[in-house]
């Protein structure tokens, strides 16, 4: 394949309300030479809203799946069906200002070695998103305290604005830009996740292949965050816990004793009934099922 510039994946489930937003100002990026939108399974208007752009500007290809089968197999796919030498996946609630991804771009080739690049996620008040960098998960802090608080290290590393690229160990999914050879090397997302862990567990993999993790502090860009994950607040719940089981059975467990990894798994699930009641408020107030 003989692709140039950027690739572009967007993976979209009932994401009408940003979506539009989204694809025009892809389709407006320095440095894009592909878009690829790969839907899930959406009820709303998200498919008639991507095929106006489709049938508008022949580099939006669009994936329709008959259902769900979870973000990083729908990435996988946008991958498979792009062939630009640079990847950048993009939620399709992250509104890219025209030049943000040929800056990182330009980050990314001005770097030693192979990167995985994130950029600094604000929400659209400007406040900037905990996620965007993050420490790998302390399994250790779960067993002495509730998921991300208590003690041991926080998942989310504040922001060091005297660096323009400041590396750290994960990155979010919301936007992530990397060489197609790493992420074709490293076997792309792993498609055991179905929603949420899978961009800690890319980054991990990234980081053991050799590249440097990094957040470009100088790019901004903001993300609405959540559009999709609201509709469902008790499927994202339950997938989020069970992708961190995964994730500490694929990197932490082998080095635990038995005792240590039926405590995190304890942790994990305790942490999960915990949220009910909040899930349930959250479904309330959206008519969700």
């Amino acid at each position: 394949m003989t692709g140039d510039g950027t690739a572009a994946v967007v993976v979209t489930h009932e994401s009408a309300a940003t979506i539009d937003d989204c694809l025009s100002r892809l389709r407006a990026a320095a440095g894009v030479s592909q878009v690829r939108v790969v839907d899930n399974g959406s009820r709303d208007d998200t498919l008639a809203i991507v095929q106006r752009h489709a049938a508008a500007d022949p580099r939006v290809h669009f994936i329709g799946n008959p259902d769900n089968p979870g973000f990083a197999v729908a990435c996988n796919q946008g991958a498979r069906d792009s062939d630009a030498p640079w990847l950048a996946f993009v939620n399709p609630d992250c509104l890219v200002e025209p030049d943000a991804l040929a800056r990182l771009l330009a980050h990314a080739r001005a770097c030693e070695g192979e990167v995985l690049l994130g950029a600094d996620l604000v929400d659209p008040s400007g406040v900037r998103d905990g996620a965007a960098r993050r420490n790998d998960p302390d399994f250790g802090a779960m067993l002495r305290g509730p998921l991300r608080s208590g003690s041991g290290r926080p998942l989310d590393v504040a922001a060091d604005d005297t660096r323009a690229l400041q590396e750290v160990e994960a990155i979010s999914g919301a936007l992530m830009l990397l060489p197609r050879v790493l992420f074709e090397r490293i076997d792309g997302f792993d498609e055991g996740y179905r929603l949420h862990v899978e961009d800690l567990d890319l980054c991990r993999r990234a980081r053991i292949a050799g590249a440097t993790v990094a957040v470009a502090n100088d790019v901004r860009v903001v993300h609405v965050r959540g559009v999709s994950s609201r509709s469902r607040p008790g499927f994202s719940e339950w997938h989020k816990h069970r992708g961190l089981w995964r994730y500490f059975r694929r990197f932490e467990a082998p080095r635990r004793n038995v005792a240590v990894r039926a405590g995190v798994w304890l942790a994990i699930w305790l942490h999960w009934t915990s949220r009910f009641p909040a899930i349930l408020a959250a479904n309330l107030r959206t008519g969700a099922s």
